[in-house]
């Protein structure tokens, strides 16, 4: 089904093919690109325990790094938030938040099934947010 998209200067169509039957082909998600992994990057995810990676983060401030950096991608990004504004809290104003978003492209395999098929691969769009904590007075530890 095309679906016309607007723009400044003209109509784009753009063919969104269908998906491949899931009796003939598994589905294999590849991993997003991340960003340079540094100590004070925390990934985000759903699966991961809240409290663990809350504590994590509570760590990394309580060392003195001066700032760390939450990533959150798709249905991560509400938890990302909710961590980020929980440490803050916590932190009794101490802790100041900056907040970019962005759209990172992600790559979906389909291999299949069957020898009689063609393994294909699917580009989509997905939201990120990237919150970086930054201590704004000096900590009395």
């Amino acid at each position: 089904m095309a679906q016309p998209m607007e723009s400044k200067d003209a109509t784009m169509v753009v063919e969104e093919l269908p998906k491949p039957d899931p009796t003939e082909y598994a589905l294999r998600k590849r991993l997003p690109r991340k960003l340079p992994k540094r100590k004070s990057d925390v990934y985000i995810n759903t699966k991961t325990d809240f409290q663990g990676q809350l504590e994590r983060c509570q760590k990394l401030l309580d060392a003195g790094v001066p700032e760390i950096h939450i990533h959150g991608l798709g249905a991560a990004i509400n938890r990302a938030m909710t961590l980020a504004l929980q440490l803050q809290e916590k932190s009794m104003g101490s802790i100041q938040m900056a907040v970019n978003t962005s759209t990172v492209e992600l790559v979906d395999d389909y291999e299949p099934l069957t020898d009689e098929l063609e393994p294909e691969s699917r580009e989509r769009n997905n939201s990120a947010v990237h919150i970086k904590l930054y201590r704004t007075t000096a900590s009395s530890s």
